[in-house]
């Protein structure tokens, strides 16, 4: 019996995880998904069935390294691609933001990113392979007004990201980050900014970008990619 290949999505949202899930199922892998509520569960569950893939949603708090060693542990062994997109979108003036909003930010994008990573990477590491993709902003570049909060979570991330992939690219394990320059077009962003425009990142084209660096071969890895829309100043 072939065993068929794993990705592991930690932070499952609807749009982008529910066009992961997609993507990742429909080029043979089982999908395991992590999030904070099962709000994206059964679309992501049934973008899974229609490939014929196997989907386990847990519900599960990624800033506690407890509760996710615990989530993967009876099939970590099986997980070949590791996708991180959690996070917490905070816009407020810095005098606004207190302490607890600050850690609350960061613990969400950039710590849960660090369990995550602490409990699969070795595992991928033993076995000289699988790919581990971390999920970026524009914030990640520069820190814009009223994004404090949100580029110090991202600009943490980053560092994280380019420290693992200097310790594990040489044990086979491909570690890369992507920025993603704009909004996505997901329920999530037209809740808050309103009913979508022209400009926005199709969740579809990205997950197919995850896909493809996921694939790639080690004599020619990306470490990081950019993606915006065509309309998008940078």
């Amino acid at each position: 019996m072939t065993v068929r290949p794993t990705v592991l999505i930690a932070g499952l949202g609807e749009g982008l995880g529910v066009s992961l899930t997609g993507a990742f199922a429909k080029a043979g892998h089982d999908v395991v998904a992590l999030s904070r509520s099962g709000r994206a569960e059964a679309a992501a569950a049934a973008e899974a069935a229609s490939s014929g893939a196997a989907f386990t949603h847990v519900v599960c708090d990624l800033t506690r390294r407890d509760e996710v060693a615990n989530a993967v542990a009876p099939m970590i062994g099986q997980i070949d691609v590791l996708i991180h997109t959690a996070h917490t979108l905070l816009i407020r003036p810095f005098a606004e933001i207190s302490p607890e909003a600050f850690e609350a930010v960061w613990r969400a994008g950039c710590l849960s990113a660090m369990n995550v990573a602490s409990v699969i990477l070795p595992t991928m590491a033993a076995r000289g392979q699988g790919a581990a993709i971390f999920t970026g902003a524009t914030a990640s570049l520069r820190g814009g007004a009223n994004f404090a909060a949100v580029a110090s979570a991202k600009f943490a991330l980053r560092a994280l990201v380019q420290a693992l992939a200097r310790e594990f690219n040489a044990k086979g394990v491909h570690v890369a980050h992507i920025i993603l320059d704009g909004l996505i077009d997901e329920p999530q962003t037209t809740e808050r900014f309103g009913p979508p425009g022209s400009g926005r990142l199709d969740p579809a084209a990205v997950a197919a970008a995850y896909l493809s660096l996921s694939r790639q071969p080690p004599s020619a890895w990306t470490h990081e990619l950019d993606l915006r829309p065509s309309t998008e100043r940078f």
